[in-house]
């Protein structure tokens, strides 16, 4: 079953590409894991603030993005790669967070499952999707 966002029409009048049920979960949690993470970003140190806690936003942010245009795109596979890429990017920044004892190990737990639960998610859109165009 196909669910539409935005009713199937972009501002430009142009048809828009409908979004299944199975894309829906991932972009959620992905939306909710940003709205966790920016507040959480805003407690680090000033002197980290900007540089790291600015790329895990940025990456974060990335992700939900490659997510979306991958939800409404034909040539999804390109972006899911995209996605997973940010994914392993942000796996990194946070264990480098966690390293420099910006972040507390509650933080770097919830934030490494989170990712491990979007990581997984993507991986079946991705194989589900790879076997479509196969």
């Amino acid at each position: 079953m196909k669910v539409f966002w935005g009713g199937g029409r972009s501002p430009h009048g142009k048809k828009m590409e409908t979004v299944s049920k199975q894309t829906a979960p991932v972009l959620e949690k992905t939306y909710q894991f940003v709205l966790w993470l920016v507040p959480m970003v805003d407690k680090f140190p000033r002197s980290q603030k900007y540089l790291v806690g600015d790329r895990i936003q940025t990456a974060a942010m990335d992700v939900l993005d490659h997510l979306i245009e991958a939800a409404y795109s034909r040539d999804k596979l390109a972006l899911l790669n995209r996605a997973n890429l940010q994914l392993e990017k942000l796996r990194y920044l946070f264990r480098l967070a966690f390293d420099l004892r910006i972040m507390d190990m509650r933080r770097y737990e919830i934030s490494a499952r989170a990712l491990d639960e979007i990581g997984r998610m993507v991986g079946g859109w991705r194989k589900a999707n790879n076997v479509l165009q196969a």
